[in-house]
């Protein structure tokens, strides 16, 4: 990292390692005041290492996903009320798919309660969420096993899936274009990923509006392609229209109110 300060460097360690620093921890960590901070969040930003959200930065990958625990803790809050939203929207007695992420995890989490459910995964975590549930049958797609995330990835995962046509799924995304394009980071995901949306009555996209400001090399479909889109505020951003023209219903979901519009 040429040119780098050396808070500057331990900043983006510190960002790949947690997946987000804020400001005011990072002020106290170094004696330094927030608006020193910011003007070395802006300068990394600059430099396309990391990206500025509300009250700090992530980091900016384009090539390669940050580290799975680092993810669990970017957004977490707004991930947890998506999750519950999501889940809201799923009825007792249906079958469904949830794939691999971390938001995909909340809404796994928040269906816990629900009854009669038949669950299809690629995602090791949201069947040990779930399989201990009594009235909740849990099917585990067979394949590759990730290592990062226990995400289950290639053909096989993609053969089974085809097995089933289900009421929903639910479908996670790295990255989201301006245009509304879906992206991720690993093609073997994103052919499991294509495989559910093409196997399902309802598709729902759950990801958070950090994934906006984040680039990912693998296209997965068009956000068209799912009925239903939970995520936190969107503000006036551009794929918000791409929603409303397409007639993608855009839940947003933070985490003290949980409201909706009909985009």
């Amino acid at each position: 990292m040429t040119d780098l300060s050396q808070r500057q460097t331990e900043i983006v360690s510190l960002a790949r390692t947690s997946g987000r620093v804020g400001v005011e921890d990072l002020a106290k960590r170094y004696d330094v005041s927030a608006q020193t901070i910011r003007k070395d969040l802006n300068d990394l930003c600059d430099r396309h290492m990391l990206t500025r959200v509300h009250g700090g930065a992530i980091v900016a990958s384009g090539v390669e996903n940050i580290a799975y625990e680092a993810r669990r803790y970017v957004a977490a809050a707004e991930k947890r009320a998506i999750g519950a939203a999501a889940a809201a929207l799923i009825p007792n007695n249906c079958s469904l798919f949830i794939n691999i992420g971390t938001t995909t995890e909340e809404v796994a989490n928040a269906l816990a309660a629900h009854e009669d459910l038949l669950v299809i995964t690629n995602n090791i975590n949201v069947a040990m969420l779930l399989y201990r549930r009594p009235r909740i049958e849990v099917i585990v797609a067979g394949g590759t096993v990730r290592h990062s995330d226990g995400g289950i990835v290639g053909a096989s995962a993609s053969e089974l899936i085809r097995q089933f046509k289900v009421d929903f799924a639910v479908i996670g995304a790295s990255a989201i274009e301006a245009d509304g394009t879906l992206l991720d980071f690993d093609y073997r995901e994103v052919q499991v990923a294509q495989a559910i949306l093409q196997n399902s009555r309802q598709a729902m996209l759950v990801a958070d509006s950090s994934k906006l400001k984040r680039s990912a090399p693998v296209r997965i479909a068009h956000i068209s392609q799912v009925q239903t889109w939970v995520t936190d505020g969107l503000g006036a951003s551009t794929v918000r229209d791409v929603c409303r023209e397409r007639a993608v219903r855009v839940i947003e979901a933070a985490p003290e109110l949980i409201s909706e519009e009909d985009a």
